[in-house]
């Protein structure tokens, strides 16, 4: 029986990974996954702009952008990254005291969406954490835009969506940020 499947156009990348602005972004997220590894939050938080959010959704499978009206494991504005933040750091948190050891790769960078001012990205984040003797494996894709500024410095984190492969199963609760 011959194949019937309409063949799908090739994907077109919006800017090559040379890109320079791409490199900018790119590297900005090496630089977040760093901090976060390093449980350096205050650093990290600093990378975002202050419209910048921080997503988690339940239903990894939605294309849904409108994180207002559906429920999120995290949905952080920079006020509640900054209260996440001093929880993580400031006094006795369960989730600070006794919070795994991580190691994550963010790789499969593709560019979606880029201009003079900003890149969106989609990745694949697999994280491993270490805690009381065992492994956790986490994994998910990640949506990223980029707010690129007059220097490397000035770029900051507008958008950071997790979509966790396993997000409509039980999670367990997590004492590190992803």
């Amino acid at each position: 029986m011959a194949d019937t499947a309409t063949p799908t156009a090739p994907v077109t990348l919006a800017a090559p990974l040379d890109d320079p602005r791409v490199v900018r972004a790119v590297e900005l997220l090496w630089r977040e996954a760093d901090l976060l590894d390093r449980k350096e939050y205050v650093a990290w938080n600093e990378l975002y702009a202050e419209d910048g959010i921080y997503v988690i959704p339940l239903d990894a499978d939605a294309d849904a952008d409108d994180f207002d009206d559906t429920l999120n494991m995290v949905y952080d504005d920079a006020r509640m990254r900054a209260m996440r933040v001093a929880r993580l750091t400031e006094g006795y948190a369960i989730a600070a005291v006794d919070s795994a050891r991580t190691a994550r790769t963010v790789s499969r960078l593709v560019p979606v969406e880029v201009t003079d001012d900003s890149v969106s990205l989609r990745a694949a984040q697999v994280l491993v954490a270490y805690k009381r003797g065992r492994h956790q494996l986490w994994a998910g894709d990640v949506d990223f835009t980029v707010r690129l500024g007059a220097e490397r410095s000035a770029d900051r984190i507008v958008r950071k969506v997790v979509r966790l492969v396993d997000a409509e199963d039980a999670v367990p609760a997590a004492g590190f940020l992803l």
